[in-house]
Parts: C-alpha cells; sequence; structure tokens
C-alpha cells in the first residue's frame, strides 16, 4: 500500500510540474510579467512548491529575465537579451564610478568645513601667514638695529665716562694737595 501511495505522489508532482511548465510558457507567449507568485496562482501551486523543485525555480526566474515575445505582425521589434545585459552592465559601471566620486566629493567636503571649522575657532593658524613673515622679518631687522643703537651707546657712555675720569683727575689731585697742607698756609 505504501508503494501505491509513493506512485499516486510522484504522479501528484508530475502533474503539478507540467502545470508549472504550461503556466509559464502560456505566460511568456502572453507577454504577461512573470513572477514566482503568478505563476504559483496560474498552475494552481503554492509557491513552496517551486522553492522545493529548484529546476522549477529557475525557469521562473530564467522567464523573468526573458524580454515578452512580441508578434511579428505588429511591427515592432524586438528587443534580444544582450543589449539589455551590456545597458545592466553599463550602468553598474556608472553606478560604481559615481560611488566613488561622490566619496570623493564627500572626502573633499569633511575637509574643508573641518579647516572653517578650524579656522572660524581660532586655534588654527592665521590666514595670512604670508603678512606674519613679513611683520616677523621688519621686527628682527629693528631688533638688530636697535642692538647696534645700543652698542654704540654703550661705547659712547664708556668714552664719555674716561674723558670725564680724565677731567676729573686733575681736579681730585688739587684737591688732595689742598688737605695735604698746614691748617694754617693755604695754598693758592
Amino acid at each position: 500500500m505504501s508503494s501505491a501511495m509513493s506512485a499516486g505522489r510522484k504522479a501528484d508532482g508530475d502533474r503539478r510540474r507540467q502545470r508549472v511548465v504550461k503556466a509559464i510558457t502560456a505566460a511568456a507567449q502572453k507577454g504577461s510579467r512573470i513572477t514566482v507568485s503568478g505563476i504559483a496562482r496560474q498552475a494552481g501551486v503554492d509557491r513552496t512548491f517551486l522553492y522545493r523543485h529548484r529546476d522549477l525555480l529557475a525557469l521562473v526566474h530564467a522567464a523573468e529575465l526573458e524580454p515578452p515575445e512580441q508578434d511579428p505582425s505588429s511591427g515592432a521589434s524586438a528587443v534580444s537579451r544582450a543589449p539589455l545585459q551590456a545597458d545592466l552592465a553599463n550602468a553598474q559601471a556608472r553606478t560604481v564610478r559615481l560611488s566613488a566620486r561622490i566619496r570623493q566629493l564627500e572626502r573633499r567636503l569633511c575637509q574643508e568645513l573641518g579647516e572653517q571649522a578650524w579656522r572660524e575657532s581660532g586655534l588654527g593658524a592665521p590666514t595670512d601667514i604670508e603678512e606674519l613673515q613679513r611683520t616677523i622679518t621688519r621686527l628682527e631687522q629693528r631688533n638688530v638695529e636697535l642692538t647696534e643703537a645700543l652698542e654704540e651707546s654703550k661705547a659712547d657712555l664708556k668714552a664719555a665716562r674716561e674723558a670725564n675720569r680724565e677731567l676729573t683727575r686733575p681736579l681730585n689731585q688739587r684737591g688732595d694737595r689742598n688737605q695735604d697742607a698746614p691748617a694754617g698756609s693755604k695754598a693758592g
């Protein structure tokens, strides 16, 4: 009895498979949209039946990718699969290029915004570094000039002190002689 049940189940499975194949063929001939749910509904089977039978699922997916057949008398030209695949490949390549460009622009924008925030915060280097360099050079030159003037002033001061000593020495010596003389006699 189990072999009879097995045979019945197999026959039922074969009939369902045939209905699925017929539904795919009919949908392709009509040019209607092919989906797993639509084919399952048209064949009178559950979607899980298609998912359990991978070969049938592959047929459904292949039929989804095929362009609908055109009636030759309608005058419309059939679109072959190769140009569609080429268009798809081109679109995917363009998407990759555009994604890379977007990432590049995002990095650049982040850098610009970061630099702007840094400048506005006052923590960064001033914007006019050349002007600051010129100011530093001017101040260094002024420092050298003032150092030279200070050295000249020191030399003049030294010379003035020496001249002062020269002038005060005879006066000091005269004062010393007056102090050495006896109290009653004045040198004159």
